[in-house]
């Protein structure tokens, strides 16, 4: 099924418009060429500190224990008062665990890029699947 802006644009386009990502490999003389098309080219890549996280349960972990939160989010989320990991779940449990809107608290309460904020998001969503 083509999208109307895919129809719109000259027949050569239209395949590349659809192919996301294109990885070639050589080995010897032969070449391998593997396509990604669509939302299947998005790759899910978790941290360290992330899978550590999300495969314990939380205790009296400290909130730089959360994946996306370093040294400097940590600090200005203790000095707002969220000083451990458990007190952000509650955060994150209050906004019903709807991940856009506690990025956009965690971006305005410790000015945190969209990757830190969606990081931390990611994790406690999938600590609660785990444990809650």
């Amino acid at each position: 099924m083509t999208s109307a802006t895919e129809r719109q644009l000259p027949c050569f386009w239209r395949a590349a418009f659809r192919i996301k990502r294109l990885s070639v490999s050589c080995s010897g003389s032969r070449v391998r060429t593997n396509f990604q098309r669509g939302s299947e080219s998005r790759m899910s890549t978790t941290s360290q500190k992330h899978r550590n996280f999300v495969s314990e349960p939380m205790a009296d972990k400290p909130v730089t224990a959360l994946a996306g939160i370093g040294d400097r989010l940590g600090h200005s989320l203790t000095e707002q008062g969220y000083d451990k990991a458990y007190v952000v779940l509650g955060q994150f449990l209050l906004l019903r665990k709807d991940t856009e809107l506690f990025c956009y608290w965690l971006k305005d309460v410790t000015a945190a890029n969209s990757k830190q904020a969606d990081d931390c998001a990611q994790c406690l969503k999938e600590w609660c699947d785990a444990f809650l």
